[in-house]
């Protein structure tokens, strides 16, 4: 697990692992045992204790419940409290895996995922032969609660970056805030962290027979009022414990924290499992102020509408500068027969046997900004076309045995092409093609996307013709 995972690629366990518990409201006791899944499964439950062994996939749209929890449900089966196994699955890098289950609640253990987390640990993860598809968004995308004061929002970024803020005017807890800038730290600042509630609600969960699983074990409790010896003795029932303390204000039975703010982590873990349901990863900026399961699911409802309604910002490429490049623009003159001004491809980031990722630095020196247009230079869409054409004969022209072969690319046809934004001085032009078919007779369709940040400037399907070079 010391080897850093790549980011492009999808993973799943490299084996199962097995984790014995009872759930936290149901008491029932259930073995989970979490499986390696095949690139582009996702996550899926399997109630094997029921007729048929039925699934129900890690889906937003199947949330029935969020009182207490996130429960899902599907052909007829429920799964309980889905939240900080998918948190660890997700927070350790895992795109892939199937969770079998013998009750319908998830083991509460430590009421964290580090319990999880040491076992995706112990199994290992693998790489698999697979694109990692990111969700990117371009506008916010917020969820707000005016009754209950909960705002969640999702901003536009190109990391997934994570900030709660709580309060829930306790003496004891007070103000918190906690933040995660990717998935790097999640094992040390945010696994550990476990489940918290009140004493009102403990009260309030027991005598609605809840909770049959709760113990001092598996969840903070904070104590935001002095307790006397008959209620301490009550609790000492509820608990299962031959007493209970409590030091004035402060937590039950004087359970030590990991963190200050321990809580405001934990909304953080849970805001990862349940942003899990939206089926993708995401590249966002999360902000939520007073989160809660109900808040964390509607905001990945917004977010999974956004996707339907926005497929073209599934799998936006990012480029970081600091990367090494796959092929430079010396690689690339050897490739292509263009030259200036008319070489419209700086370099390549990304390249297999279907798609490419090419850039261009669109700088005002530039010959056509002297007529397009004076005092207004637009980078041409026609151009743009161009570099998008130039960046999929890259693709093609590699595939053909590289600079030695000496093949070269024409337009047949150009379809949907439709452009979205102006592109000026100082933009970096990210261009995406992949093959829509496969090559056919020296034919080869792609369909070509050019981005600036995230935000897409141009798509279009094109047709092009490969032949030998003349000499």
């Amino acid at each position: 697990m010391s080897k850093e995972l790549s980011p492009s690629v999808q993973h799943t366990l490299k084996n199962e692992f097995i984790v014995e518990g009872v759930g936290l409201h149901t008491g029932v006791k259930c073995t989970m045992t979490v499986k390696p899944a095949s690139a582009g499964f996702g996550f899926k439950f399997q109630r094997v204790d029921l007729p048929n062994e039925p699934i129900i996939k890690a889906d937003v749209d199947l949330v029935v419940d969020t009182s207490r929890g996130t429960t899902l449900e599907q052909n007829g089966a429920r799964v309980a409290t889905v939240e900080h196994i998918l948190s660890a699955l997700v927070g350790m890098n895992v795109d892939n895996a199937l969770i079998q289950l013998t009750g319908e609640e998830i083991p509460i253990m430590d009421g964290s995922a580090i319990a999880f987390v040491k076992e995706i640990e112990k199994v290992g993860i693998e790489a698999q032969d697979a694109k990692k598809i990111y969700i990117s968004i371009d506008t916010n995308i917020s969820y707000t609660d005016d009754e209950k004061n909960v705002e969640m929002v999702a901003t536009p970024s190109t990391e997934y970056k994570i900030t709660t803020m709580i309060d829930f005017n306790s003496n004891v807890i007070g103000t918190q805030h906690a933040y995660l800038k990717g998935l790097k730290d999640y094992k040390t600042e945010i696994a550990p962290c476990r489940t918290f509630c009140f004493l009102h609600e403990v009260e309030y969960l027991f005598n609605n027979n809840l909770i049959k699983g709760g113990d001092l074990d598996n969840a903070i409790v904070v104590v935001d009022r002095v307790l006397g010896e008959e209620e301490l003795a009550k609790l000492a029932t509820i608990f299962n414990k031959p007493n209970i303390k409590v030091v004035q204000e402060g937590i039950l039975n004087n359970l030590q924290l990991h963190f200050s703010n321990e809580p405001a982590r934990h909304k953080l873990l849970d805001i990862i499992g349940d942003l899990a349901l939206i089926g993708y990863p995401i590249k966002a900026n999360i902000i939520g102020y007073r989160p809660g399961h109900k808040a964390n699911v509607a905001l990945a409802k917004k977010i999974k509408d956004y996707i339907k309604k926005n497929k073209s910002m599934l799998d936006v490429p990012v480029y970081d500068p600091t990367v090494p490049a796959i092929f430079d623009c010396n690689y690339i003159s050897k490739l292509l027969p263009h030259r200036y001004p008319f070489l419209l491809v700086d370099k390549i980031i990304e390249l297999s046997d279907t798609h490419v990722v090419g850039v261009k630095n669109v700088t005002f020196n530039e010959p056509m900004f002297t007529g397009h247009f004076p005092d207004n230079p637009v980078f041409p869409g026609v151009l743009i076309l161009e570099a998008l054409a130039q960046t999929g004969g890259v693709l093609v022209l590699n595939n053909q045995g590289g600079p030695e072969k000496k093949f070269d690319t024409y337009f047949l046809k150009i379809d949907n092409a439709r452009f979205k934004q102006k592109v000026v001085p100082g933009d970096t032009l990210i261009m995406k093609l992949e093959l829509t078919s496969p090559i056919r007779r020296g034919i080869c369709e792609m369909k070509g996307t050019a981005y600036v940040g995230n935000k897409l400037v141009c798509e279009a399907d094109l047709m092009a013709q490969i032949v030998p070079r003349e000499s």
